[in-house]
């Protein structure tokens, strides 16, 4: 998108807020770089300069608009779409690879080695791994100035700077503001919170339908793990230096997250995963294109607009509920996984609401007896099933995470008896965050193609979804949507 200068230039003229995120404009005479929308009247064209990262503008010298922020947009869709090598990078920085195992640890994640990791990203991105996970240190900066009373001191930590004065370097050198200076404009605007606390807003391309992305969390939510309280979808957190509650309110131009981490460094990790959760880095035009130009979707996508598939914050979470899901009713599952958590979850304290534990990993579950049917309550096949995935997320057998290959995983997954097409597929879509995962024997999915006559069997079905590519996954989100199903309906006031 960023080499095209002549569509760049017509975003930049049109002040299109649709390619925020997609690639940032930089003006030479100024040094400073903006959004696609910037309000600001463009310069000349022989002045502008497009990179496809705010981390790559930050490298060739430029420094954030202080008007629109372009440190603040929503994420590239694009590396939620690809599957190469560099969209997985891409994901496992946000993810906070980087800060906790450093470069190194990021290659080893990829199975590159440092100079082609390098190499690779500079040639895509137009900047290291260092270099983008600064800009991402750097936006976790200004998030914690802006936004807390934190002391300047455990900012920087928070965020992931090594040392005081690289973080105030940092700031200047990005902003052109100090950190006193950024806290004094942002005040009154907001006000502060207590520290370990959070307010702020997830910023997305719209338009977003939140009544099948959140309803879909709250009828599936694990009793003590989520809820849904004073119309905000409520969850706890596993993160890698400690746990975490997240409290997620959709509005008309942004998700109001509210967040409290045990570790500030978990800040920037929370807040990737809560947006893969939601998939608010998606572009709803895009899939629009494609689905409303099938008849037989036409109605549904037109009725409304910028569906999103619902995800997950962990991915070897996910997975044990689809197995524990298998042919049961949502309200059964629920009662199963609420069993498991609250005898292995980790005990959490949640004064604003009712949330008691946080979901247990692979490895402490490692240890489920097969034949214990007090753990979890399931035919006999299907819990051998479970405690199998169980060893073999703990093993390192099968690979889930934010940079995940997915047919790779797709494989690991297959390879284990007692799951199957659905189940795969179902952890590609809400897990890995495939766009294109297509769980055509889903029985919601079925009854919907019966319905708009797509025919009656996963065959058919099959072969008509191939005009739906690579948006499969948007798909079934408007096939669901088509059946009357609790899953459909977030009521926001609800107290529950």
């Amino acid at each position: 998108m960023f080499e095209d200068f002549d569509r760049c230039y017509r975003a930049v003229q049109s002040k299109d807020a649709r390619f925020d995120g997609w690639f940032v404009t930089a003006v030479i005479t100024t040094g400073i770089y903006c959004r696609p929308s910037c309000p600001v009247r463009p310069p000349q064209g022989k002045n502008m300069r497009f990179y496809p990262t705010a981390a790559a503008a930050q490298q060739a010298g430029f420094r954030a608009c202080k008007r629109c922020r372009p440190d603040a947009t929503p994420g590239s869709p694009e590396w939620n779409i690809r599957t190469d090598m560099v969209a997985r990078a891409m994901r496992l920085i946000a993810d906070g690879v980087v800060d906790r195992e450093g470069v190194p640890g990021l290659a080893r994640h990829l199975g590159y080695s440092v100079r082609q990791l390098e190499r690779h990203l500079l040639s895509e991105v137009g900047a290291g791994p260092l270099a983008l996970a600064r800009a991402q240190r750097a936006q976790t900066a200004r998030l914690l100035i802006e936004t807390t009373s934190l002391s300047f001191a455990d900012v920087a930590f928070g965020a992931g700077f090594s040392s005081v004065r690289q973080f105030n370097d940092t700031v200047r050198s990005v902003f052109a503001l100090s950190p006193r200076e950024l806290r004094h404009r942002a005040h009154g605007a907001r006000g502060a919170v207590a520290p370990g606390g959070l307010s702020l807003r997830l910023p997305f391309r719209g338009p977003l339908c939140p009544d099948s992305l959140f309803g879909h969390l709250v009828a599936t939510s694990i009793p003590g793990c989520e809820e849904h309280r004073q119309g905000a979808y409520r969850r706890t957190l596993r993160l890698p230096n400690g746990n975490g509650i997240v409290a997620l309110t959709p509005r008309p131009d942004h998700v109001a997250c509210q967040l409290k981490v045990d570790d500030l460094r978990d800040v920037p990790t929370a807040i990737a995963r809560c947006r893969r959760m939601l998939d608010l880095d998606a572009d709803p035009e895009a899939v629009t294109d494609v689905l409303a130009s099938d008849p037989y979707l036409e109605e549904a996508v037109n009725k409304a607009p910028g569906r999103r598939v619902p995800r997950t914050v962990d991915e070897a979470e996910f997975a044990l509920r689809a197995v524990i899901g298998q042919q049961v009713s949502i309200a059964a599952a629920r009662t199963h996984a609420a069993t498991l958590v609250h005898r292995y979850g980790t005990p959490i304290t949640d004064p604003d609401g009712g949330l008691s534990h946080v979901f247990p990993p692979p490895e402490v579950l490692a240890g489920i007896d097969p034949t214990d049917r007090s753990t979890v309550a399931l035919p006999d096949a299907r819990r051998q099933c479970f405690v199998r995935l169980i060893r073999a997320l703990a093993d390192g057998i099968v690979e889930l995470g934010a940079g995940t290959d997915w047919d790779r995983a797709r494989h690991q997954l297959a390879q284990l008896p007692g799951i199957g097409p659905w189940t795969v597929e179902t952890i590609a879509m809400r897990a890995l965050g495939d766009p294109d995962a297509f769980p055509a024997t889903d029985m919601g999915v079925r009854r919907a193609a019966v319905q708009l006559g797509l025919g009656d069997t996963a065959a058919s079905l099959l072969a008509h979804a191939e005009r739906w590519r690579p948006w499969r996954a948007y798909s079934v989100q408007y096939l669901w949507s088509t059946q009357d199903h609790p899953i459909n309906n977030w009521k926001p006031e609800e107290e529950t």
